[in-house]
């Protein structure tokens, strides 16, 4: 199989796990601005923070690809991309898997025993693991050569193909946080927020709402500027553009979480050390990784 077919397929691959992935990541959030969410035990409060923390991990592996083939391979098929797209895609399945299990555990301790709902989200913790890897592991085959193809420059067209894709494997998460954002200032909990709780919100805010305006724009100037067709400057541009919205939703999440923690266990530190670990992880895995690789190379 050609190098440029085996990353596309990747690309597509990572969509569809972020597309699961975001599903989670909007509940983290918006459950703790439920008016029951104060209700919970303090354990079940912890667990859905360390969810957060884990869908934040898991995130920042599935577009860390994207971010690598942009920044330090400028567009081309590169086989250490495609390497780095399965490990990366490998690895962020374990920590979705674990804050799966704790979502699972939080919602059922609502309904059942506590002990019930450990064994429940066992199951789930158990059956993904099954389904993700061990059954992946059991049919693995031997890795297949690539053709000499695969090592030429990377067509134009295949290049736009592929920018666009790593523009919607970005976007979904981007736009469930959005959508998590705009409504929750309707509701209860927020209003009880301290002002500064909400002027971070605010903050946090702006930044996805500028993420999903550049995530959006290389589809529009694609479409009306050059007509749809293949174009080296479209090329230029559009990168430039996924290149850049990572950035505001690093800083996005990271003052999100800030808010969601300091609400969901009412500790400034917790809150702030969350906030910093989530902006040094998401900026350190999406820019500084591959602008160091991309000065060293």
């Amino acid at each position: 199989m050609k190098l440029e077919r085996q990353l596309k397929i990747a690309l597509d691959e990572s969509r569809l796990l972020i597309l699961g992935t975001q599903v989670l990541f909007g509940f983290q959030f918006n459950g703790i601005f439920q008016q029951q969410f104060e209700s919970l035990p303090l354990l079940s409060r912890a667990f859905v923070c360390a969810g957060l923390t884990l869908l934040t991990l898991a995130i920042a592996l599935l577009i860390a690809p994207s971010m690598e083939h942009r920044i330090v391979e400028r567009g081309q098929d590169s086989r250490r991309v495609l390497a780095l797209a399965t490990l990366f895609a490998g690895t962020a399945l374990l920590p979705v898997a674990i804050a799966l299990a704790l979502d699972i555990f939080a919602a059922m301790d609502r309904i059942a025993a506590p002990a019930l709902a450990a064994g429940i989200a066992g199951a789930f913790f158990g059956f993904a693991i099954l389904c993700w890897y061990v059954l992946a592991w059991l049919l693995k085959r031997k890795e297949q050569p690539m053709t000499d193809e695969g090592t030429k420059p990377t067509p134009l067209e295949t290049q736009v193909e592929q920018l666009l894709t790593e523009a919607r494997v970005i976007i979904p998460g981007v736009q469930a946080l959005l959508g998590f954002q705009l409504t929750v200032t309707f509701t209860q909990a927020f209003a009880e927020l301290e002002p500064n709780a909400k002027i971070t919100h605010a903050a946090a805010l702006c930044c996805i709402g500028l993420a999903v305006v550049l995530l959006m724009a290389p589809a529009s100037i694609h479409r009306i500027g050059f007509a749809g067709q293949d174009d080296p400057a479209f090329l230029k541009l559009g990168s430039l553009f996924v290149i850049a919205a990572p950035f505001p939703i690093a800083i996005g999440i990271a003052l999100e979480t800030y808010v969601a923690v300091g609400r969901a266990v009412q500790s400034q530190i917790a809150a702030f050390t969350l906030a910093v670990g989530a902006v040094i992880v998401l900026v350190g895995i999406w820019y500084a990784l591959p602008l160091s690789r991309r000065v060293s190379a």
